[in-house]
């Protein structure tokens, strides 16, 4: 199983640096020259134009003149799925990779904010409204801030606490939150847009709960009433909305209202790592009773990764990816874990990867849309053969 797995990981990260970074991201039909003119900067054929692009079954972003690109959710992905490979092999060229991928996140942020922080490359449009290229997120910079400190927990090395710490003040000071009347509050997706204020309408569970754990890390390190109170309110917030079965809405909205693989993977992680953090199980309950949830709903016996709680189809690469990862890093609570995320592993090297090795963004019944996607397949798979590659080279290595 080990050999397998590197094997894979060393045909990936070959396709990753043999094309500098850079591959498409589904989202950025809008990269297209003329889309404004063609869209007439109008919503809703923005959507369409995205959509079309996102959802043709062959790629034609070569045609349409979209460019392949590096974007900043795929760096932090790759800076640690290199950081595990790293702690995994202990091969000095993994951490020369790593640290580049800090480096080129450390020059390529949002500008004109709190502190670090993290957007897209590209327009994007959803049901939500318009976020323009290059604002930050909280699900980027909470993603990203996250890699840093693991980078300083695992190299000790001050600049990178000192990178997480800058982005929980954009969090602190940039990102708006919603206040319950239960006394819980959710973070917002993104700083304020056209002077908008913190409402319902904004409240999606796996921004809020990567902020709270991005919070709770900090407060690990540092200390603080102030961040740990906030981020048990933004979990709290989530854990109040959790449905009976176990899972939760992508946002309460009704515009919102699914329930899918890999943004509830984000939000059992985010519990998880809020609990590591600050030692308060009082969420405990809530966390296994999701994880049962996202181990029984999402997963066929192969190991088929599926992408809504009750449809299977579109397999979408961040279904396999994020639940590999998310059955690694939650191995404790359940000893199955493992060897399901080593049935989702060989099932997606079986059915997803490329010769070339690249991942596939998305495969149908009848047919595979294989455009190589960078943070949405590439980063992702990195990040997630790399964590379970440390974890089967860890039982590996025990005494019998």
């Amino acid at each position: 199983m080990v050999a397998r797995l590197s094997e894979s990981i060393a045909k990936l990260d070959h396709w990753i640096t043999s094309n500098d970074f850079k591959d498409y991201d589904p989202f950025d039909g809008l990269s297209m020259p003329g889309a404004d003119l063609l869209t007439f900067k109008n919503h809703f054929l923005r959507i369409g134009l995205q959509q079309t692009v996102r959802r043709f079954p062959i790629n034609l972003r070569p045609a349409l003149g979209i460019r392949k690109a590096s974007g900043s959710k795929g760096m932090g992905f790759c800076a640690l799925g290199y950081l595990r490979l790293y702690q995994a092999t202990a091969m000095d060229a993994y951490l020369q990779k790593a640290r580049f991928c800090l480096d080129w996140l450390m020059q390529n942020y949002s500008k004109g904010h709190s502190g670090y922080s993290w957007g897209n490359h590209f327009s994007y449009e959803s049901r939500g409204g318009t976020i323009p290229k290059g604002m930050p997120t909280i699900v980027w910079t909470s993603l990203i801030a996250d890699v840093f400190i693991e980078a300083y927990e695992i190299l000790n090395q001050p600049e990178y606490l000192d990178v997480a710490r800058s982005c929980g003040q954009f969090i602190l000071n940039d990102i708006g939150r919603y206040h319950s009347s239960q006394g819980s509050l959710c973070f917002m997706y993104t700083p304020p847009l056209n002077g908008d204020k913190p409402s319902w309408n904004g409240c999606i569970h796996n921004s809020n709960v990567l902020g709270a754990r991005a919070l709770a890390r900090l407060y690990r390190h540092d200390g603080g009433a102030e961040l740990f109170d906030l981020a048990k309110k933004s979990i709290r917030f989530t854990v109040e909305h959790q449905l009976p079965e176990g899972g939760w809405y992508y946002g309460e909205p009704r515009k919102y209202q699914w329930v899918d693989s890999f943004h509830t993977g984000y939000v059992l992680e985010s519990i998880h790592g809020y609990i590591n953090a600050t030692g308060d199980t009082d969420y405990l309950e809530s966390l296994l009773s999701g994880y049962d949830y996202f181990m029984q709903r999402f997963f066929k016996a192969d190991g088929t990764p599926r992408y809504y709680d009750r449809k299977t189809y579109p397999i979408d690469i961040q279904c396999a990816s994020q639940g590999i990862q998310t059955l690694v890093n939650l191995r404790v609570y359940r000893p199955e874990s493992l060897a399901l995320a080593q049935k989702v592993a060989d099932w997606t090297l079986a059915n997803m990867q490329d010769r070339k090795g690249y991942f596939y963004f998305r495969k149908y019944p009848v047919l595979i849309n294989k455009t190589p996607t960078f943070h949405w397949g590439q980063a992702t798979m990195l990040s997630a053969l790399a964590h379970l590659l440390k974890a089967q080279s860890e039982v590996s290595s025990k005494p019998a």
